[in-house]
């Protein structure tokens, strides 16, 4: 149960605003990471940004992916795709489908989000079944909730203990999410020293998460604010995901020379 939720819970964290031209990405971003459970270099993710329409509608199209590989790949196999449709202009999901196979766990999802009625229309696939649910305010899906957060950070009130709250709507349920900011600092990359900006998302402490500030993750500390860092204490073991190459930033990626 553990190991077939690391890709899940990476995509979550590492995944807009009310004009285009204020968010923080933009139509060719890419990104890659490598994400180890524990000893072992269990996955890759990749998260790519393209610009689209959806029944005439501009949107973002952000596709997340991630699959198993090296040692785990032969005994816990995982192949998760993730899609959120974001309106462009304001900044919300539209449509977010969740297809993964992930140890023989499998889901199948298409949701589709009537934000002016607070409504999701989900249909599982898996079951061929289909159901209506309401939905909060300004409801964000697992992929589009980190787009939002990296283009929404207020840079005048950014000092340690700011908090950024979100409405999230997960496969059938309404949640509310929370952000801390823990503070600044520098971090070693594989590119280089990077200044980044630290932040703790609170989390249910049970099954998965060995308490409720178990996870942490850190972005650059410039207008991308690139994912860079994962951590996560789980109730087994541990988790950690690196960002791996990139292209296609937005603006200039500010890495510190020695």
């Amino acid at each position: 149960m553990i190991k077939k939720l690391t890709i899940t819970i990476f995509l979550f964290f590492v995944a807009l605003s009310s004009h285009e031209a204020q968010t923080a990405y933009d139509a060719g971003e890419w990104f890659k990471f490598r994400i180890h459970y524990g000893p072992f270099n269990a996955s890759y993710a990749e998260l790519q940004v393209s610009e689209d329409y959806l029944s005439s509608t501009p949107v973002y199209h952000i596709v997340g992916t991630g699959k198993s590989t090296g040692m785990m790949h032969w005994f816990f196999k995982v192949d998760d795709n993730y899609e959120t449709y974001i309106d462009r202009k304001t900044g919300k999901p539209l449509k977010f489908i969740r297809k993964i196979d992930e140890g023989g766990h499998t889901k199948d999802l298409e949701i589709n989000f009537d934000q002016k009625a607070n409504t999701a229309y989900v249909y599982d696939k898996k079951h061929n079944k289909k159901k209506t649910y309401s939905t909060k305010e300004n409801i964000h899906d697992m992929l589009s909730a980190f787009y939002y957060i990296r283009s929404n950070i207020n840079e005048e009130a950014l000092q340690p203990g700011y908090e950024l709250h979100l409405n999230l709507f997960i496969d059938d349920e309404n949640m509310d999410f929370k952000v801390k900011f823990l503070g600044r600092e520098s971090i070693k990359t594989k590119f280089g020293k990077i200044n980044a900006l630290k932040f703790r998302p609170y989390v249910m402490a049970g099954r998965v998460f060995k308490e409720k500030e178990s996870l942490t993750f850190w972005v650059s500390d410039d207008k991308n604010k690139v994912p860079l860092k994962i951590e996560a204490n789980l109730a087994v073991g541990s988790l950690d995901a690196d960002l791996e190459a990139y292209k296609g930033l937005k603006y200039p990626f500010r890495i510190i020379v020695d």
